[in-house]
């Protein structure tokens, strides 16, 4: 099993390989008791989330078991809790209404390229 930051790293590395837009990993450890990392991407419509979510799901269990995963069916937000990182989906429009990123002003953003 690997560090949950290379972990991190690892999902934003296949989220751009498959052309997820503006991620971002955030470390939360410290701040939140819930994970020690977000990943926050976008994309274009709901059928490239659930493409994104099946890649993520599939090549993440390679290293970590995931504990959760819910929205696939909307598409327009897509949450997979793999406990230490948990990898948020979403639309455009629908990143930007929820403004979750800002809830977490505090947290370190985390180099992936």
């Amino acid at each position: 099993m690997k560090l949950p930051s290379a972990f991190a790293k690892k999902l934003a590395r296949i989220l751009n390989d498959k052309k997820a837009e503006d991620i971002r990993i955030l470390d939360v450890r410290g701040l939140s008791t819930v994970t020690e990392f977000f990943i926050f991407a976008s994309s274009s419509s709901s059928v490239h989330n659930r493409a994104l979510a099946e890649e993520l799901r599939i090549r993440g269990k390679e290293d970590w078991k995931i504990h959760h995963l819910e929205g696939v069916e909307g598409g327009d937000w897509i949450l997979l809790d793999f406990v230490e990182v948990i990898v948020h989906l979403f639309l455009d429009e629908t990143r930007q209404f929820y403004g979750l990123e800002q809830l977490w002003g505090d947290a370190k953003e985390v180099q992936w390229t």
